[in-house]
């Protein structure tokens, strides 16, 4: 609690660095912000080239117009949230090494910082995709309020992960490596991009073991079908996210102090 308290106390702090961050993003940038959408957009709009037009992909019992469209939307946004996240959490403690060696803070600010910068961004481009769904008459209903348990389970395993990964990462500077290539296979064995329903059924028992797999399936439920998650699905990857963060806070509290050291 003392630790969540001290976080408190530099709210200020951690607004002002959010506010700071998102704005130097796109410092001498014609676009500014305009980046954040066009990044996600274009990397849909080729998954939608690639996958509906050239490989014919089609969704298994879903004939309405955009559906695939949306459901590629519903996975590569959240799933860019979760890479974005964890990557640079992973790296925080390396990159901001000169600011921890200057200055006296709780250290657990600069995670934060990088999580609501991540969420701010998701925001922008989720919120142009709800108007998209509201004015195409696709907006999934009252399930849509779903979206926001989905989302702090989502963010609370993605805190743990990279918390972890960025305290370990400084002792033991390959795993940052390491995890940028699991990153690659772990898109391709997550249903981002094809529904579960088209793998041979030893894979699909084999993908079901995959954190990500039931909360992209669930985002994709709710936006292309307007069904409510299936929330037993949610347990172990939740379970996990709990286990995750209990751990990646003890790594941190133990070892903060002999971070500096390493840095």
């Amino acid at each position: 609690m003392r630790m969540f308290a001290a976080l408190w106390g530099y709210r200020g702090f951690i607004f002002e660095s959010v506010k700071r961050e998102f704005q130097s993003q796109y410092t001498n940038a014609l676009l500014g912000a305009v980046w954040t959408i066009i990044k996600p957009l274009s990397m849909i709009v080729v998954y939608t080239v690639i996958f509906s037009q050239i490989m014919r992909a089609k969704l298994p019992g879903v004939d309405t117009k955009f559906a695939y469209s949306i459901y590629l939307c519903a996975g590569v946004l959240t799933w860019g949230l979760f890479t974005e996240t964890v990557s640079r959490l992973q790296n925080i403690f390396l990159e901001q090494a000169n600011l921890l060696k200057k200055i006296s803070f709780p250290r657990l600010c600069l995670p934060v910082i990088v999580v609501v910068n991540a969420l701010v961004n998701f925001l922008i481009i989720f919120g142009l995709f709800t108007v998209f769904l509201i004015f195409t008459g696709l907006f999934p209903g009252m399930a849509f309020l779903s979206l926001i348990p989905l989302l702090l389970i989502q963010t609370l395993f993605t805190i743990g992960l990279g918390v972890s990964l960025g305290v370990l990462n400084v002792f033991f500077r390959d795993v940052g490596q390491f995890f940028s290539v699991v990153l690659q296979f772990w898109f391709w064995l997550t249903p981002v991009v094809y529904p579960l329903s088209i793998l041979p059924a030893t894979m699909q028992s084999a993908v079901q073991y995959n954190p990500m797999t039931p909360l992209i399936a669930s985002y994709q439920r709710v936006l292309v079908e307007g069904l409510w998650p299936n929330w037993l699905s949610l347990w172990p990857v939740t379970t996990l996210a709990v286990l995750l963060c209990a751990f990646g806070l003890r790594l941190f509290r133990q070892h903060s102090g002999e971070m500096v050291d390493e840095l």
